[in-house]
Order: structure tokens, then sequence, then C-alpha cells
């Protein structure tokens, strides 16, 4: 596939733009809001912060919230570029491990156990290792059986696993009244809340990540010629499908670790991405990290909006972009 920009220059070029918008809508998430704030006002706040509310907003709310908005985003459009290969799915996203179920199940349990006694920094732990140990359990089930790791199992392994950990979580919820408010702040998803030691906690892993996929482009674009061609091109596809498993792992999990179940951004933005640059990896995988990024940072600040001076949750603002996006999709595979 060939994408919209097909020239070199012309991708280079597109990346820079996106660049330069992205860095627009983080200065415009930062200053704009319930509360809106001048450009000077963020620069008093760092160089000359004096405590007052406006500047407590801006470095520990506003800041934080843009920083990590940018590195979900960028996140969960890598991981889901990189499952739709993985599994020859077009829908395919990082849901299709159950690691968001698996990490919402790992918090209700904590709070049924520990109650009020975690704190944000241990629940993001919390949920990076429900995120872990899932995807782990979905690829060995994916995994069982003559014909071994094959994309079928894994989706299946995945959807059963996803559906399991999500009727297991409401039945606790259901049993122990005490996890349920807190539940529900990490089943909607949400990046309002959270400060900057929650993303230092998994931007290592985060980082990790990214560095593996972009390492791994020319692996995936083989992939995704199908596995015997990649085989006969000397592509070892059971090392590329693990280490494709561990880096959606690192990516989703830390995502969904800081800011709990944000869906459809993986399955959103390679298609966008596939449009504007085609199926080289090498330009795929940086454009989803632009435009992921870009996406949940714009769809967080029209969340701020929409019922002022209350805030909708960012995990229903992508829904509300994500669901029309599925179903065109999915009609125009059916008539393909």
């Amino acid at each position: 596939m060939v994408g919209l920009l097909d020239s070199r220059n012309a991708k280079l070029l597109g990346l820079a733009a996106g660049v330069i918008v992205l860095m627009g809508g983080m200065l415009a998430s930062v200053l704009f809001g319930l509360k809106q704030f001048s450009l000077d006002m963020l620069w008093q706040a760092y160089a000359h912060f004096n405590g007052s509310n406006e500047h407590i907003i801006i470095t520990n709310t506003r800041v934080p919230r843009a920083l990590i908005g940018a590195a979900v985003g960028a996140s969960l459009a890598i991981a889901g570029a990189i499952m739709q290969v993985l599994t020859k799915n077009p829908l395919a996203s990082p849901s299709v491990f159950g690691i968001n179920a698996g990490a919402v199940l790992f918090l209700v349990i904590s709070f049924t156990i520990f109650g009020t006694q975690l704190v944000m920094s241990q629940m993001v732990w919390v949920a990076f290792a429900g995120a872990g140990v899932t995807a782990v359990f979905v690829f060995s089930l994916g995994s069982l059986g003559r014909d071994g790791f094959t994309p079928i199992k894994l989706t299946l392994a995945g959807a059963a696993v996803a559906a399991f950990a999500s009727s297991v979580t409401s039945g606790i919820m259901l049993v122990d009244n005490r996890s349920l408010d807190q539940a529900l702040f990490w089943l909607i998803g949400s990046i309002s809340g959270r400060e900057l030691s929650h993303l230092a906690a998994v931007i290592p892993y985060i980082a990790i990540g990214w560095v593996m996929a972009m390492l791994m482009a020319n692996s995936f674009n083989l992939m995704a010629l199908g596995d015997e061609v990649a085989k006969g091109l000397g592509q070892r596809t059971a090392l590329v499908k693990v280490m494709s498993s561990v880096i959606v792992v690192l990516l989703a999990g830390g995502s969904v670790a800081v800011a709990g179940p944000i869906a459809f951004i993986g399955v959103i933005i390679p298609h966008l991405c596939r449009y504007l640059v085609g199926n080289d990896h090498k330009w795929l995988l940086p454009y989803c990290a632009v435009t992921g990024a870009l996406l949940l940072v714009g769809a967080d600040l029209a969340s701020r909006f929409i019922l002022m001076p209350k805030e909708v949750p960012v995990g229903v603002a992508t829904a509300l972009l994500g669901v029309p996006f599925l179903i065109s999709v999915a009609r125009r595979r059916a008539y393909a």
C-alpha cells in the first residue's frame, strides 16, 4: 500500500509538521481549560515559582497531564500498529491481549485487600504487573498445541482472558462496594489527577518499547507479507512474535498503568497513518507515535469543554471518536 505522502522528503516534512502541531497541542493543553493561563504565567510558574494556585495548577496538573497524554497516546498507537501486524487483524489493538482487563483486575483485587492504604504510585505498579502477567498468560495460551503460536489463537486467547478478567472484576466490585469508586477511576480511563512521578515510574519501560519497535521496523515489514514469505526471506518469525509481544506489554502495560484503559487509539491511528505513509513501518511507527500523541492530547483538551465546568474522562472522548471509525473499518472489510 502506497500512502498519500509517497516521497521521502514529503514524509519528512509531514513528520516535522506533525511534531510542530503536537507541540502546539501540548501547549494549548497547558494553557486552556476551566482556568485559562497566559504564556507569561507558564514561564513564571517555572522561572519564579511562588506557590500560588495558578503556579501549582500549571506545574502539578497541566504540564504532567500534557506529557502523560503524549506518552500514552504515542505508546498505544505504536502498540496497535504492532498488534495489527502480529495478528493480521485490521481491528486489532492492545486490548486483544486482555492487557486492560488484566490490569484493572489486579487493581480491584488490591483495592479489596488493602482498601484506601494504596497510594497512586503503588497503584501504577499493581496495574503494570497485572498487564504484564495477563499478556504472558495470553501468549502462553496462544502458543499451545501442535501449530504453536498463531495469530488466530492469540486473538481468541486474548478475547477469552479479557472476558474472564472483566467478569471476575465485576463480581468482586458487586461483593465489595469499597473497591467500586476506586475501580471506576481506572475502568473509564483518564489522564487527569496523575503526577509526573507516575509517568516517571513507567517511562523507562515505555522508552525501551519505543526503541525496540523502531529497531524492528524491517522485521514488521517482512511479517506483514505473511509468515511463510517472512521465513523464506530469512526472518525468524517465532522470535519476532515473542519480541513483538514484549513490546506490546511494555507500551500498553505502561500506558494502562498510568492512565487506565483508554480504547480505540490503537485502532484508529495505524489506519490513518497507513493512509498517509503506507505500510513501511520505518515511517509508519514514527507517524503513529506523533499522531497518537496528538490525538490523546487533543481529546483530553476537548474533554474539558464538553460539559464545563465538569470534565468528561478522556477515555469517553476517544470512544466517541473510535466507535464510528471502528464501524466504518468493519463495514469496508465486510464488503471488500
